[in-house]
C-alpha cells in the first residue's frame, strides 16, 4: 500500500497523538454543549411561550431520537468514507442547526408551532451529530495504542461533564444578560470555528505532517490501525460480513455493554436535560444560579471519568486481565452513583449539589472504564465505526426515555422531581448487577488478541 510518510525527522519522538486526543475532547466538548445547552435555555422557552413540562420532556428528547436512528448509518458511513469527511461536514451541519434554534421565535407562533419547529431543529441536530461519538472511536482505534485507548475513551466520554462545566455557566449568563437564544448563537459560532481547526489539523496517521516516524513505530507496534482510513483501504474494504453484524447484535457481553452505556447515558440525559430545570422549578434557584450550580457535579464527572480511564489502563499494565480491569471501575463507580436518589430527601440546595457531584464522579468513573473502552477493546477491523454505532445507537435510547419518563412521573406527581431521581437512579443498580452477575468475560469479537500488559510508554512521555 502506498501512503505518504511522515515529514519530522525519523529520529524525533512526537507526540502528535495527544494533540489529536486534545482535538477529540474539543469536538467531542462542543457536540455535547449543542445537546444540552437548551436545558439552560429551556425555563426562559418554557415562560415565554407557555409549554407544559410533557411538551418541554418530548422536546428536550428530540435530539435522541434522531441520534439513535442515525447512529447505524452513521457508522456504515464513516466505515466506507472515512473519519475526517463525514466529522468535518456533519460538524458544520449541526453548528447551523444549533444557531437556527436562536431564532426559533421569530419564525414560529403559537405552542403548537413553537414545540414543532424546536422538535425538528432538535431532530435535524440529533440525526447529523449521530456520527460523532463513533467517529471518536475510530480515531481512538486508529491514532492510539491499545493500552492508552482507555484514557482518551474516558476523556471523550466525559466530555459531557467537561461541557457542562464550561458552557452551563456561560449560558446562564448569556440567558440572564441577553435572553434564551443567545446560547444558541453562541455555540453555532464556536461550531463553524472547530470545523476550521479539524479540517486543517486532522490526518491519518501516516500522512500527518508534523508526526514523527519514530511516533508511527510506536503507536503501530501498540496495536493501533494506522490504515483504517486511508483512501486505497476504504475502496478496496470488504462489506462487512452477516457473521460479524450477527456477533454484534447477539454476543452475551456486548449487550451487557450496551445496556451499560444505556444507563449511563440515562444519567447523563437527566443532567443535562432535567437538572438545571430542577434547580430552576423545584430548588427556586434563578438561570444565572442553576447554571452556575451545575458547575461542581460536572467537574466531578469530568475528574470521575479521566480517573476511570486511567485506572483501568493502570490495573492492565499491572497485570490484570481485561475484563476485572474494565468491569470493576465500571461496577463499584455504578453502585456509588445510585447514591444520586439521597439528593430526593434533602431540603439543602448544597447539599443537593454535593450529592450530585459525588454521584456524577462515581458515574464518571464508570463510564471512564466499561464502556467505550471495551467498545474500541473488542470491535473487529473492517466493522469499528459499525461496532460503536450499535453500541451508542442502545444506549443513546435513555436519551428519549429519561427526558420523557421523567416529564411524565414529575406531571403525574404534582411537581415531585424526587420520584423522578428514584426512577434515574434505579439505572445504576441495574447496570452494575449486569456486569456483576451477567455480562461474563470481554472477549474479542474478531481480529487483534485483547490487549495485555505491555512495555509501553505513558500517553504524555
Amino acid at each position: 500500500m502506498e501512503t505518504a510518510q511522515p515529514r519530522t525527522t525519523a529520529g524525533e519522538r512526537t507526540h502528535v497523538r495527544v494533540w489529536i486526543c486534545a482535538l477529540i475532547l474539543l469536538l467531542s466538548t462542543v457536540a455535547y454543549a449543542d445537546r444540552s445547552i437548551l436545558s439552560i435555555s429551556a425555563s426562559g422557552i418554557k415562560d415565554e411561550f407557555g409549554l407544559t413540562t410533557v411538551q418541554l420532556g418530548f422536546v428536550l428528547s428530540a435530539f435522541s431520537w434522531a441520534y439513535v436512528i442515525g447512529q447505524v448509518p452513521g457508522g456504515l458511513l464513516l466505515d466506507r468514507l472515512g473519519t475526517k469527511r463525514v466529522y468535518g461536514v456533519t460538524l458544520v451541519i449541526w453548528s447551523l442547526a444549533t444557531f437556527l434554534l436562536g431564532f426559533v421565535g421569530k419564525f414560529a407562533s403559537g405552542v403548537a408551532g413553537v414545540v414543532a419547529l424546536l422538535f425538528a431543529l432538535r431532530f435535524i441536530l440529533g440525526f447529523i451529530e449521530a456520527p460523532s461519538f463513533p467517529a471518536n472511536a475510530r480515531i481512538a482505534v486508529m491514532w492510539f495504542p491499545k493500552l492508552e485507548r482507555g484514557r482518551v475513551t474516558s476523556l471523550f466520554a466525559s466530555a459531557s461533564y467537561f461541557a457542562v462545566g464550561i458552557f452551563s455557566p456561560l449560558a446562564g449568563w448569556l440567558v440572564s444578560s441577553f435572553g434564551w437564544p443567545w446560547p444558541f448563537f453562541v455555540l453555532g459560532a464556536i461550531g463553524f470555528a472547530a470545523a476550521f481547526v479539524w479540517v486543517w489539523f486532522m490526518h491519518e496517521p501516516r500522512r500527518h505532517p508534523m508526526m514523527s516516524q519514530a511516533e508511527l513505530d510506536y503507536i503501530i507496534a501498540g496495536g493501533a490501525l494506522v490504515d483504517i482510513d486511508d483512501s486505497e483501504e476504504l475502496r478496496t474494504k470488504p462489506h462487512v460480513s452477516g457473521a460479524v453484524v450477527r456477533t454484534l447484535l447477539t454476543s452475551r457481553m456486548l449487550w451487557c455493554v450496551y445496556l451499560g452505556q444505556y444507563a449511563t447515558i440515562a444519567l447523563s440525559y437527566f443532567f443535562i436535560t432535567w437538572f438545571p430545570i430542577y434547580l430552576v422549578q423545584a430548588r427556586h434557584m434563578d438561570i444565572m444560579s442553576a447554571g452556575f450550580a451545575t458547575v461542581a457535579p460536572a467537574l466531578f464527572g469530568f475528574a470521575g471519568g479521566i480517573s476511570g480511564g486511567w485506572i483501568s489502563d493502570w490495573l492492565i499494565k499491572r497485570g490484570w486481565s481485561v475484563t476485572f480491569a474494565r468491569k470493576t471501575p465500571y461496577i463499584v463507580g455504578m453502585f456509588a452513583a445510585s447514591s444520586l436518589i439521597f439528593a430526593a430527601l434533602s431540603d439543602s440546595n448544597i447539599l443537593i449539589v454535593a450529592l450530585m457531584s459525588f454521584a456524577y464522579f462515581a458515574k464518571g468513573l464508570a463510564a471512564g472504564s466499561g464502556t467505550w473502552a471495551v467498545v474500541t477493546d473488542t470491535a473487529p477491523k473492517e466493522a469499528v465505526g459499525l461496532a460503536g454505532s450499535i453500541f451508542n445507537c442502545i444506549g443513546n435510547i435513555a436519551g428519549i426515555v429519561t427526558p420523557i419518563v421523567f416529564g411524565y412521573i414529575v406531571a403525574m406527581t404534582d411537581g415531585n422531581y424526587g420520584a423522578g431521581l428514584y426512577f434515574v437512579g434505579a439505572h445504576c443498580i441495574v447496570a452494575a448487577l449486569l456486569f456483576l452477575f451477567v455480562m461474563g468475560p470481554i472477549e474479542r469479537v474478531g481480529g487483534e488478541e485483547p490487549p495485555k500488559a505491555a512495555r509501553l510508554e505513558p500517553i504524555a512521555t
